[in-house]
């Protein structure tokens, strides 16, 4: 613990997450968002800032252990334009005020796999969103390299968890209508198996990161469950709030792909469905042995994401 504070940037379910984490284990914390919401809680403030203004976040992370970059940048469709500025700025915050850049990413850098991912596995990604965020790590890398920050990333599936928003990423979305006994049409075979991430399990990760230095220096891997398809995972959310079981309609990836020449979102889907095409499975062993970190229990899991969302679609 320290009387530096650490930076968050973004509150949304990790964010939040991980502010409520740190601020637990006695760290200051200060979360960054456009609107300045309060997240509550003793020992966290929030700024309302701009955080790909590189000049504003510079002055709020002054004298900061860490900055987390917890942000969403708007819809897929957006990342292209949104994204650069936001990771230039955080990587000048960091050099400036010698901060630890923590970064919050995806599986996306890796592209289509045959085996369990692992940190260490090449990155080669298909799809623009891919290259974008596989980009930002070369070029955070590169400056940690160089001598300029300290920096470390974590890699995380598909999220779960209950504060995740309902229609919030795939699984989510179907269980929209799943939860609600309606079928689900689903973009991809269901029957695949697929790893799925909880969202605290991302903030405990990111917490220890920035304050390990043996983290420092490369990615690391989000530890998650044994993968589950999404026929299956949709069955278990369904079974733990007594709903109907799920009804699954596949949608032809041709419609799909029709569909993405009018509906630009569409087509940014269509670009990640092969995660759904062949397992798509972690393997965080490197994780759990060097930080004791370990997924949260599956059965608990599933059964406190279905009853938030339940609960949401009640509301």
């Amino acid at each position: 613990m320290s009387s530096a504070p650490h930076v968050i940037v973004g509150a949304g379910p990790v964010g939040s997450s991980l502010a409520r984490i740190l601020a637990g284990d006695g760290e200051p914390v200060i979360v960054v968002t456009r609107s300045g919401s309060e997240l509550g809680g003793d020992g966290i403030r929030s700024i309302a800032a701009d955080a790909s203004d590189p000049e504003a976040l510079t002055r709020i992370a002054s004298g900061a252990a860490a900055i987390y970059n917890c942000a969403n940048p708007g819809s897929y469709t957006q990342w292209e334009r949104l994204w650069p500025p936001l990771g230039s700025a955080l990587l000048t915050a960091a050099e400036s005020t010698g901060a630890v850049l923590v970064t919050m990413s995806n599986l996306y850098g890796y592209g289509p796999v045959t085996e369990p991912m692992t940190a260490q596995m090449p990155l080669n990604p298909t799809d623009h969103k891919g290259a974008l965020r596989a980009r930002m790590w070369e070029e955070a890398h590169a400056a940690h390299e160089a001598g300029r920050i300290r920096a470390t990333e974590a890699r995380a599936s598909d999220y779960i968890g209950p504060t995740l928003p309902v229609a919030s990423g795939l699984l989510a979305r179907y269980a929209q209508s799943t939860l609600a006994g309606k079928p689900a049409s689903v973009f991809a075979d269901p029957d695949v198996p697929h790893a799925w991430t909880a969202i605290d399990d991302v903030a405990r990760t990111l917490a220890m990161l920035g304050r390990d230095e043996r983290a420092w220096g490369r990615p690391w891997l989000v530890p998650s469950n044994p993968p589950v398809s999404v026929r299956e995972a949709l069955r278990r959310l369904s079974a733990a709030v007594g709903a109907p079981e799920p009804r699954l309609r596949v949608v032809p990836r041709w419609l799909l792909k029709t569909g993405g020449l009018v509906v630009p979102l569409l087509r940014e889907v269509d670009g990640m469905l092969y995660q759904f095409d062949a397992p798509f499975e972690v393997d965080a062993t490197e994780t759990e042995q060097t930080f004791g970190i370990r997924p949260t229990n599956w059965d608990q899991l599933l059964a406190e994401t279905a009853r938030a969302w339940r609960e949401r679609l009640s509301s």
